[in-house]
């Protein structure tokens, strides 16, 4: 699918192969906050999630593609759609780049990519995405691909005995 395919990224599905890329990303304490995680993964429970990753998104209301160079196809990241609703045409995106990996241009260029597919292909009339407001990376990176602001939920994430605001942010298909 080229859509999914871009300069220096592609953007696919989950494999069994993907497992240990898995595991180390969904254990890593520093994305707790983001991804709503609470516990620990087992390498046997990601294993099962992998075999029901090819559910249609109709049918799992997410979709998980894993974003990979396009040159060393060495996986860097993850990028969901998430609480997928056909009926309002809508979903929420979030991404998660490597720390080791990030300011290279590879989330920009994965958004586009998701953005194009989710409206072109999907059909999608907007894409919505929670950022914490402390989390200024991320806020720039949805600015620069024209996500406004609509809205702000206070005091909506505890984290580390504090809690944070949390921004939404909508992309609209004109």
């Amino acid at each position: 699918m080229n859509t999914l395919l871009g300069e220096k990224i592609n953007l696919r599905a989950l494999e069994p192969e993907d497992l240990d890329f898995l595991y180390q990303i969904e254990n890593n304490e520093s994305f707790w906050e983001v991804s709503h995680t609470q516990t620990p993964f087992s390498k046997y429970i990601l294993k099962k999630y992998l075999e029901n990753a090819h559910l249609d998104i109709f049918e799992a209301k997410q979709l998980r593609l894993l974003i990979e160079e396009k040159r060393t196809k060495k996986q860097i990241g993850m990028i969901d759609l998430f609480d997928f609703n056909p009926s309002h045409k809508r979903a929420g995106i979030g991404i998660l780049i490597h720390p080791e990996l990030q300011q290279n241009g590879f989330a920009s260029e994965a958004i586009s990519l998701l953005i194009n597919y989710s409206f072109s292909f999907l059909e999608l009339h907007q894409l919505f995405a929670n950022i914490t407001s402390d989390n200024a990376k991320s806020i720039s990176l949805f600015k620069k691909h024209n996500f406004k602001e609509v809205g702000i939920k206070k005091d909506w994430i505890l984290s580390k005995g504090k809690f944070k605001d949390e921004i939404l942010f909508q992309l609209i298909k004109h």
